[in-house]
């Protein structure tokens, strides 16, 4: 099938399912939903057996550890997506919501009340839990949902959406609702992001040659999903303890994952007490390191930073490290080279834990926790559809609140306006 027509033909089913779908009792919704993730836990051998495939081809193609690990699915982690569904169920449905309501001088009662956004088009990389957490959010709002995953991910995708949609539909969600984008051809991604006529929105979710294209391209409106060169700053008054434990995490955890530490700053006062064995520790978990010129002091084998590794998201086994003086210079180079993702700082002192979170710009800022915690699930929000670093409509994971938009209901009794 020509790329264009399908598209085309997924806009409209998806457009005629959206005005069913914003109609929904939250109790078909989270029946369905429960119907879903069933359906995950049993046909998990048929998930892996798919997801095998494009193993098997992303090693083919060369694909990093770092993103090999973004695709692997195995039965623990289907599960994790299946309760990641039930969650969902247990949160409130904004739909219908009554936000706020006035009754003016004339009489007119005015509410604002909470309503699906409509047809929402999502556009990812090698992550396939992502179609299963987008499905689930799009669905519990109301919201009609068009996907378009990444090549690599195409048979674990196609094979997720099949069994997640029958299920779905059987329990009484219009056909429609969840469909994905079975083309790889690259051209069907700049193809749907001028299509209008269907969808209300496009939120992007990957790396930042993939959202910088959905922003410069798109002609539908775009939540911007940004990607993460998140920082962590250990401070001169810090559990140097504490401090090795957060930095391990936010870095070696999951490298692939937006949320993880790029690039570390360390006070110059505790620098020599904590990075000989941070960096060795680093070192030994297999983390390529590249340095400031005081960090290379401190130990063999550590590359030079350039100002490219500073303003690089690598999503991989590799880490920039950097002596500050002090705060200042800490909350300096943030500004200068962050992403607005997440920056943490781990310190004793209260004073310079306020400063940080109110003067580092970002969506999420931490004190004395690892980075790796910005995530819808982490969150309680049950899933994400992404994390914003833009500042218009939602900024940081984005739940159920942020897949909707409001309208307003005015009442009257026959009022003209003079």
């Amino acid at each position: 099938m020509d790329h264009l027509i399908e598209l085309q033909m997924k806009g409209k089913n998806g457009k005629q399912a959206a005005r069913k779908l914003a109609t929904l009792s939250t109790l078909t919704k989270n029946q369905a939903l429960e119907k879903m993730a069933e359906a995950l836990e049993k046909e998990y051998a048929i998930i892996l057996a798919a997801n095998a495939i494009d193993i098997e081809n992303g090693k083919g193609k060369g694909l990093s550890q770092a993103l090999l690990d973004r695709l692997l699915l195995t039965q623990s982690r289907i599960e994790a997506m299946a309760d990641g569904l039930r969650q969902v169920i247990t949160l409130p449905d904004p739909i219908g919501e009554l936000l706020s309501r006035d009754q003016r001088p004339n009489g007119l009662e005015i509410s604002k009340v909470r309503v699906p956004l409509g047809v929402i088009g999502i556009i990812y990389e090698a992550r396939p839990n992502v179609t299963v957490d987008a499905a689930g959010l799009c669905l519990k709002t109301g919201n009609a949902v068009i996907l378009r995953g990444g090549s690599e991910a195409i048979h674990s995708n196609k094979a997720i959406i099949q069994i997640i949609a029958q299920a779905a539909y059987e329990a009484g969600i219009p056909a429609g609702s969840l469909q994905l984008v079975e083309t790889t051809d690259r051209q069907a991604v700049n193809e749907m992001l001028k299509l209008n006529e269907y969808l209300d929105v496009i939120i992007p979710r990957g790396g930042a040659g993939l959202i910088k294209t959905v922003v410069e391209n798109s002609t539908v409106p775009v939540i911007e999903t940004g990607t993460g060169i998140c920082h962590t700053f250990v401070d001169e008054s810090a559990d140097l303890k504490m401090a090795e434990a957060i930095a391990f995490n936010a870095k070696v955890s999951r490298p692939g994952v937006c949320n993880s530490m790029e690039t570390l700053l360390v006070h110059e006062k505790i620098a020599k007490q904590f990075l000989p064995e941070m960096l060795e520790k680093y070192q030994q978990a297999g983390v390529e390191l590249r340095g400031c010129p005081i960090t290379i002091q401190f130990h063999q084998g550590i590359k030079s930073a350039t100002d490219e590794d500073w303003a690089t998201e690598y999503s991989d086994f590799i880490l920039s490290v950097k002596v500050v003086k002090n705060l200042d210079e800490a909350i300096e180079h943030i500004d200068q080279y962050s992403t607005r993702h997440s920056e943490a700082i781990v310190t004793k002192s209260l004073e310079n834990a306020k400063r940080f979170q109110h003067e580092v710009d970002a969506a999420a800022v931490y004190v004395n926790a690892s980075t790796r915690f910005t995530d819808g699930f982490e969150f309680g929000f049950g899933a994400e559809i992404g994390i914003s670093t833009q500042k218009l409509h939602a900024r940081g994971p984005m739940g159920l609140p942020e897949l909707t938009s409001s309208k307003y209901i005015i009442s009257g009794n026959g009022q003209i306006r003079e």
